[in-house]
Formats: C-alpha cells, sequence, structure tokens
C-alpha cells in the first residue's frame, strides 16, 4: 500500500454529518407500485440522520473478510492509439476493470458483506432478491458461497442471457410480468417463506461492499486528480466516493447517470431522494427508478458532480474500449468513458481513475451498441 495511503488509515476517523432526507414522495405525485415496495423493503437502511459513511478501517475489514469470495480486479493503464487521440491532453488514465468481477460486475463485494451478517437459522430459510440481471446474479453467487439458496424475482422483459445467467449460479427464478410485480412477489416471498430480502443498492452493508473497491483501487494506482464512476441507485457511487474523499480528499469524484434514468440528479436538484416516472436509456443496469435515503446521502456529501450522458455517448464509448483494449462491456461499463470523454477538456494533465463496473450484456446487443457508436 502507498506510504500516503497507509497513513491515512490511521488518522482518519471523520464520519459524515448528519444528512436529513425526507420521503421518496413528491408532493403531488404518485409512488408507483415499483417504488413503493422498494421503500418498504429497505428496513434494513438507517435513517436518514443516521447516515454515516464507512470508515477507512471499516472498508479495509470488510475488504478483508471478503477474502477470495471477492477478486481483486485489475487497474490497467489506458494506452492505445484510439485513446490517444481522444483523452485528455497529457493525461494518465486508469481503467479499474471491476468488469472481470465474480458474475461479471461489482455486485458480489455488497452481496457477499450483507449475506455474512445472516444467522444459521436465516441461511437455511434463505434469500430472495428483485433483480433485471447483475443483482440477481451476485445474490445467486453469494448463496452459493455461503451455502444457502436464492430466489430471484425477474421480470419477464429482462434479457435472456442474465435469466439463463442466474439459473446457471444456483438461482431459483421466479418471471413476472412486470417490474412492480417483482416486487409484489418478493414480498410474498419475505412473508410466506421467511426469506431475507437483499437490496439491489440501498444499505450500510451494500454500500461498504462497494467502497472495497474505490480502495482498492486507490491501492492499485496511488494518487489519483479525478475518478469516474456509474451511478445507478447509488449504491456503487456511494461506496466509491466515501473511500475515495476519506483517503485521497482533492481527487474529485464524477457520477455518471444516463440521461434517460437521471433520478439522482432530480434527486440533487430538490435536496432529497426523487423519483423518475419512466427508464429510458440503453444502460438497464443503471435503471433505477427512484434514489434511497442513505446512499443519497453518502452521494451528496461525497460527489464533487454529476454528469450526464445520452446513449449515443455510452454506444461510442463501448467501440472505443472494444476496439482499443478489447474489452466487451455493457453499457453501464461504457459510462465512466464516456463522461470523460465529455469532460476532456477539463482533464488536461490529470490521474484519471475509470471505473469499469460489468460487462454482462449478450453478443446481439454488444453488437448493435457498438455498430451504433463506431465513427462514420
Amino acid at each position: 500500500m502507498p506510504a500516503e495511503l497507509e497513513l491515512r488509515f490511521l488518522v482518519v476517523t471523520a464520519v459524515c454529518a448528519a444528512v436529513v432526507c425526507v420521503g421518496l414522495q413528491a408532493p403531488g405525485h404518485r409512488v408507483s407500485p415499483a417504488i413503493g415496495y422498494l421503500a418498504s423493503m429497505t428496513a434494513a437502511s438507517p435513517a436518514p440522520h443516521e447516515a454515516v459513511a464507512p470508515t477507512p478501517e471499516r472498508i479495509q475489514l470488510a475488504r478483508r473478510a471478503l477474502g477470495k469470495a471477492v477478486r481483486e480486479t485489475p487497474a490497467w493503464q489506458w494506452q492505445g492509439h484510439r485513446i490517444a487521440r481522444l483523452a485528455p491532453r497529457d493525461s494518465t488514465l486508469w481503467l479499474k476493470l471491476e468488469l472481470l468481477q465474480h458474475t461479471g460486475s461489482f455486485k458480489p463485494r455488497g452481496a457477499i458483506l450483507v449475506m455474512r451478517d445472516l444467522d444459521a437459522a436465516q441461511l437455511a430459510r434463505g434469500v430472495t432478491a428483485v433483480s433485471a440481471g447483475n443483482h440477481g446474479m451476485a445474490v445467486a453467487y453469494a448463496a452459493s458461497r455461503l451455502g444457502t439458496t436464492a430466489k430471484v424475482v425477474m421480470p419477464r422483459t429482462a434479457n435472456p442471457a442474465r435469466v439463463a445467467a442466474c439459473r446457471d449460479l444456483g438461482a431459483d427464478v421466479v418471471l413476472t410480468d412486470d417490474i412492480a410485480s417483482a416486487f409484489a412477489t418478493a414480498e410474498e416471498l419475505q412473508r410466506e417463506h421467511g426469506l431475507h430480502f437483499v437490496h439491489p443498492f440501498e444499505g450500510e452493508r451494500t454500500v461498504l461492499g462497494s467502497a472495497t473497491l474505490g480502495l482498492e483501487f486507490l491501492q492499485q494506482v496511488g494518487n489519483l486528480d479525478a475518478v469516474f464512476v456509474a451511478v445507478g441507485g447509488g449504491g456503487l457511487t456511494a461506496g466509491v466516493a466515501c473511500a475515495v474523499k476519506q483517503l485521497q480528499p482533492r481527487c474529485r469524484v464524477y457520477a455518471v447517470e444516463p440521461a434517460g434514468a437521471d433520478s439522482m440528479h432530480r434527486s440533487f436538484q430538490k435536496g432529497e431522494p426523487q423519483r423518475i416516472e419512466a427508464v429510458t436509456t440503453i444502460a438497464d443496469s443503471l435503471g433505477s427508478p427512484t434514489a434511497m435515503p442513505y446512499s443519497f446521502a453518502l452521494c451528496r456529501r461525497h460527489l464533487d458532480e454529476l454528469v450526464l450522458v445520452d446513449d449515443d455517448a455510452l454506444c461510442h464509448a463501448m467501440w472505443l474500449l472494444f476496439a482499443d483494449q478489447k474489452l466487451a462491456v455493457e453499457p453501464a461499463g461504457a459510462a465512466s468513458t464516456a463522461a470523460m470523454l465529455q469532460l476532456r477538456d477539463r482533464l488536461a494533465g490529470q490521474r484519471v481513475g475509470l471505473i469499469v463496473c460489468g460487462a454482462n450484456v449478450d453478443h446481439a446487443r454488444f453488437a448493435a451498441c457498438i455498430a451504433r457508436g463506431a465513427p462514420a
């Protein structure tokens, strides 16, 4: 570990100040059934005024606890003739290749930490989750590691390849008509069978798992001037930002959100978690319909800037990562690159970290995206 980081682990003990976030429902708007079920299943999340960031010491202990159940994914300096023309002038780009994590995304870090806290009786009953793919795969993987079972409820609109992957990893997949009925089914499984609900992005242990990714990245590459990380529900972003801002306060953290799923942008504008009526982006992994109190509070405290990217920018970034580094990423995994290209004039001379958070995309959709994103 670089000496500066070692020193910070010894002296940094500051925690987040109290952050007050009120309810999810904006005046005059009806909360959809899916969001209602999502909110009802977050009892494990602390009240907003208790939104305390994990300390560097806790993050380090969590990483040790995860052990070999989670890979230390590589950090790779991006060099290539295409990026040489497109990158910020005189910059150094580092890719955190979390797409090489078990199940193809960062999600196992949080899922395993959550499920490690369950007692033997709860593990015997099993867990449940709602997912369109990445989270379900992570919960299935974590269940197999911890000797329990997982029922993953997925909408029928989920990508068939992701449904198959959840089953291949050992999950009992339950298909429902839509996301609202998926949450209703998971709630029923909780009530009737005593299954523990593993939330996709909200909660202390989930965010702590994501923080181990930020810690790991800084240990690998040393000082950075900027870090770009995709934001969907906010759990990944909150965790990475907590780690980065406590260990390297001068490093700017940019959260990247699709223009067609801008719940975090709206939440920042209103000062409290907000919902969106519809998700319209190819980055389905970032398509959370709402922000939630705990992850929102930590994002609000630690983020320097939110960046919106459109689907064309995501496709172009997917093409660039594949053409230059032969990385086949899903749209969410290209979000950090898309935002870096968008802000490149501001990043000249900087050491920039890009978190490549996932790769779960089927070949047909991937081919269509890179064809759309290739230069004319």
